[in-house]
């Protein structure tokens, strides 16, 4: 077969996405060592009004797109994040595939109440899904997303796929001697201490309310624990909230870390806690399966459907129910090696059931129904 030639259009480095930014980067790693021909698409993001917001808008819905309509000698045309689908307005539409990881952009189309936005926003978000509906081809991260696209009309089902997302090789259970050193200089002795990993972002729908009032209760009857949080700082209302529970000094935040380094610290962990209320996928999850530490999810169908057998799950909000659960998974940990051990291992078949290799190698054989 001839070699494709596949733009692959990332978001703006400068919007700092590392989630978006692995897509990317494994995608552009895969593609290197078979016959695709695969090219980073990425241009700049340029200072307008020197004002973070109105730059990004700028950016995303005039000059991306400006850029995007000179690159013509392509065979396929890959959107990474859903959220650049405005892209395909400015792309050959027949030949264009579009990676769909959560329902966020337009929830405030089809939950107006709920997820209340101004005139401005919604009118954007509007354009996006008019780029995404044009799309050959939406691929979905999980089939829960799917089901959450087609569900509100936002896609045709007859044009939405699943291909799950993979994990980075650097989430390996093997120590690291110079990651795990690193680890401990930033973190401390893990003899000292549980720790409880959290690791994402701030918004809305991650619930770090419910992260730091669940903490706040295991705490209260385990002294040993501490929690640490990879990911951009705690709002101001958070901070505020940590404060008022008497947590605040037992709370580390890393901020944005290297893979090899997370994986360190996902390894000393002794449980991860994602108490989000809506979810696509789930990085974090997968990654801590892949290093062999347990994770605790919220009782929702994306984290259901990546996690399976191999986590414990709780309903959205029931602190009461997190903190119990939590609580005996510790226990488990420290009186019961058999079990956790299994438990490990389960966690680690669960991960290799997810790989960059095989996301890629789904992804050529549906561009490849797109030619000719």
């Amino acid at each position: 077969m001839s070699r494709l030639r596949v733009a692959l259009l990332c978001d703006y480095a400068e919007e700092l996405w590392p989630s978006m930014d692995l897509v990317a980067e494994m995608l552009l790693q895969q593609f290197a060592s078979s016959d695709i021909q695969a090219t980073r698409i990425q241009p700049p993001l340029r200072r307008y009004l020197h004002s973070r917001n109105a730059d990004r808008l700028l950016n995303r819905m005039l000059t991306y797109p400006l850029h995007a309509r000179r690159c013509r000698e392509f065979d396929i045309y890959h959107v990474i994040d859903h959220s650049y689908a405005q892209l395909i307005h400015a792309l050959p539409w027949e030949r264009t595939v579009v990676t769909c990881h959560d329902v966020d952009t337009f929830r405030c189309l089809f939950s107006p109440l709920q997820e209340r936005r101004p005139l401005w926003f919604r009118a954007m978000a509007r354009h996006i899904l008019s780029g995404l509906r044009k799309a050959a081809l939406v691929v979905c991260v999980s089939e829960a997303t799917r089901l959450q696209l087609v569900r509100h009309g936002l896609v045709d089902s007859s044009r939405a796929r699943v291909i799950h997302n993979g994990v980075h090789p650097a989430y390996r259970p093997e120590p690291d001697p110079h990651s795990d050193q690193q680890a401990a200089r930033l973190l401390g002795a893990v003899r000292e201490r549980e720790e409880l990993l959290h690791v994402g972002s701030t918004i809305p729908r991650k619930r770090i309310d419910l992260l730091l009032r669940i903490f706040a209760g295991c705490r209260a009857r385990n002294k040993r624990l501490h929690l640490v949080r990879v990911g951009p700082p705690l709002t101001a209302e958070h901070r505020r909230l940590a404060l008022s529970l008497g947590i605040e000094s037992h709370i580390t935040h890393l901020g944005n870390v290297p893979a090899k380094l997370l994986a360190a610290v996902y390894r000393r962990a002794a449980l991860v806690l994602l108490p989000s209320d809506a979810e696509g996928f789930g990085l974090p999850l997968v990654e801590a399966m892949s290093c062999g530490t347990p994770a605790v999810i919220s009782d929702i169908p994306a984290l259901r459907e990546v996690g399976g057998d191999a986590v414990a799950s709780y309903p959205v909000g029931d602190i009461t129910a997190w903190s119990e659960g939590l609580l005996g998974l510790l226990e488990e940990r420290a009186s019961n090696a058999r079990s956790w051990y299994r438990r490990t291992a389960l966690c680690q078949q669960q991960a290799a059931l997810f790989s960059w290799d095989r996301n890629a190698r789904e992804l050529v054989g549906l561009y490849r129904t797109l030619l000719p």
